[in-house]
């Protein structure tokens, strides 16, 4: 059985479609997914042993310039692939328009999520099956039901695999011992504190730990070399590709990652993980897997779910904490020491 697969982003939302596949292939054997992502992505999928073929889309690149793209061809020669093979099931995970338009004129029936599940209810009426996967749960959990449902089986009733060869990705990083410190996101009220994240360093090195600092942009690179500036055991990692990240990552003893995609990858490679959570909900879309710790703050107005801090700092807050370092104070209910706390944990417990 072939099935096309439509999953384009984001990194976490990638990732956490893989324990579906997992699933699939235990109980459909011989069942292979060609999967369209996401250029900037496309190496995650063929991680899986179930992919057969990866089918790069650029849609960000695309809209930013329309014209050209139909110039060049690239959006024609990207038709002309979906079209040209022969699928027994589409199934869109993302549940956007955008998404579901991807499915329009291949010549094999389109699974999706229904209007109640789906993030934009309009892309359910261009599949021929719209299934219901329940809002309230984690996404993987969701991902998981749609499949099944799709591909007729039940969903098994532990926690999800990703199906991915650890030992394999780690490469020459096998048998180091090293931590590794994911300060980089997206949102802005989703970064911890830099503070926090050298005094975290500190204590990782007090303890005898070697730590490594990832960074993905100049701005990351800035506050890398910031919090490793004198402390030795702290080492500022060159920019790396995907693939060297999860090289890095397979490699290490545990993460301490805030909300990011490469939190999310961390635990996809059964890493021991300490995720924090300030402004998002870790139970919708918090690190997945056996070996994974959130620490959510319980900051009266968190989570929030927003991306620009709307809480006004109190007198009081301004007497207990430094309001130009310890920014959004939501995170000020996760203090470092309790973070390498619950770091000291799961290195025991692994």
């Amino acid at each position: 059985m072939r099935v096309l697969l439509i999953k384009t982003s984001s990194m976490g939302d990638v990732i956490h479609t893989l324990p579906a596949l997992t699933d699939a292939q235990a109980a459909l054997p011989g069942i292979s997914f060609d999967w369209v992502v996401e250029e900037n992505f496309a190496e995650i999928p063929l991680w899986h042993p179930a992919v057969a073929e990866v089918i790069p889309v650029a849609i960000r690149r695309w809209r930013k310039s329309p014209l050209k793209t139909l110039r060049t061809g690239e959006w024609q020669r990207f038709r002309r692939r979906l079209k040209g093979r022969h699928y027994d099931l589409v199934i869109d995970a993302q549940g956007l328009l955008k998404s579901a338009l991807l499915t329009v004129g291949i010549k094999a029936p389109v699974a999706g999520l229904d209007r109640d599940s789906a993030r934009e209810p309009l892309a359910s009426r261009l599949y021929d099956r719209p299934i219901n996967a329940p809002w309230g749960q984690h996404a993987v959990e969701r991902v998981r039901q749609l499949f099944a449902q799709a591909l007729g089986y039940q969903v098994p009733p532990h926690t999800g695999h990703y199906g991915l060869n650890r030992a394999y990705l780690a490469s020459e990083y096998a048998g180091e011992d090293y931590v590794v410190l994911l300060h980089g996101t997206t949102w802005v009220t989703k970064h911890w504190p830099e503070l926090y994240w050298k005094q975290l360093a500190e204590l990782a090195v007090e303890r005898g730990m070697q730590v490594k600092l990832p960074w993905g942009n100049d701005a990351e690179k800035a506050r890398a070399e910031r919090i490793a500036a004198g402390i030795a055991g702290v080492q500022v990692l060159p920019r790396l590709p995907l693939a060297g990240m999860a090289n890095i990552l397979a490699g290490a003893r545990a993460c301490v990652a805030v909300d990011t995609g490469l939190g999310h990858l961390a635990a996809a490679l059964d890493v021991p993980t300490v995720s924090l959570f300030g402004p998002t909900n870790p139970g919708f879309t918090g690190a997945y897997g056996a070996v994974q710790t959130h620490l959510a703050s319980d900051f009266p107005c968190a989570p929030c779910m927003s991306k620009k801090c709307k809480y006004e700092p109190t007198p009081e807050d301004a007497r207990r904490f430094d309001l130009r370092q310890e920014l959004p104070l939501c995170f000020t209910r996760l203090q470092p020491e309790r973070v390498m706390v619950e770091l000291e944990a799961l290195l025991a417990g692994s």
